[in-house]
C-alpha cells in the first residue's frame, strides 16, 4: 500500500514536470513597459472676465487663475492645473507698432524646441467675428518642454500667447491622454477669447 501510494506520487510529480517543461518556449517575448491610467476631471467652463483685462476667455473648473511667480507684465497670468501639475503660460502685450517682433519672439521660442522635437505642426486659427487669428503649434516629441502653444492678435491692439507646461521633467508619451485633454482646454480658450 505505501508502495502503491510512493508510486502514484512519483507519477503525479512526472507529470506535473512534464507539463511545466512543455510550457517553457524558446520564442518568449518582453512585455512592453506600461504606463498608469490618468483619469481626467469632467468638462465645464467657467468665464475668465476681470474688470481691468483687455482679453477675456472660457476656462475649465478644475484650474485655477494665478498670477506668475515672478510678475513681468501686468496682464500676464497662469492657468493652474493642480490635479496634473501643469500650467498654461498667458501672456498679453499691446500692439504698439511692434507685431512684427513679438511674432519674431514667438518663432524664436518655437525654434528652442525644435532639437527636442520630433514634429511641430502648425494650425492656422481664424475668427473675423472676434477679430482672433493666429496660430497653434502641436509639438511632438517625449522630451518636448512644452507640447502645445499658441498665439492670437487682432493685428492691430492685441497680441495674446499662451504656452502648456508641466512642473516636473516630461515623458510626452506617458503624458498624452493629459496633453489631449489640456489641448482641448486651450482650444476652447482661444475659440471663446474676446478682446476688451
Amino acid at each position: 500500500m505505501k508502495q502503491a501510494l510512493l508510486l502514484k506520487n512519483i507519477s503525479l510529480m512526472g507529470i506535473f514536470l512534464l507539463l511545466f517543461l512543455s510550457a517553457c518556449q524558446d520564442n518568449y517575448q518582453p512585455k512592453p513597459r506600461g504606463y498608469f491610467r490618468i483619469t481626467t476631471p469632467p468638462k465645464d467652463y467657467i468665464k475668465f472676465q476681470a474688470k481691468d483685462f483687455p482679453y477675456s476667455f472660457d476656462y475649465s473648473t478644475s484650474a485655477k487663475i494665478s498670477k506668475p511667480a515672478m510678475q513681468q507684465e501686468k496682464y500676464w497670468i497662469n492657468i493652474d492645473y493642480p490635479v496634473f501639475n501643469a500650467k498654461v503660460h498667458l501672456s498679453y502685450r499691446s500692439i504698439n507698432h511692434n507685431l512684427d517682433t513679438l511674432l519674431n519672439d514667438v518663432h524664436n521660442m518655437m525654434n528652442k524646441h525644435i532639437p527636442k522635437a520630433n514634429a511641430i505642426n502648425e494650425n492656422m486659427y481664424l475668427n473675423p467675428i472676434q477679430h482672433v487669428y493666429g496660430l497653434t503649434y502641436d509639438i511632438q516629441g517625449s522630451q518636448a518642454a512644452s507640447p502645445f502653444q499658441f498665439y492670437v492678435t487682432d493685428s492691430t491692439q492685441h497680441f495674446f500667447r499662451g504656452a502648456l507646461y508641466f512642473n516636473f521633467t516630461p515623458n510626452n508619451d506617458s503624458l498624452q491622454p493629459v496633453i489631449d485633454y489640456l489641448k482641448k482646454d486651450i482650444q476652447v480658450l482661444i475659440e471663446s477669447l474676446e478682446w476688451k
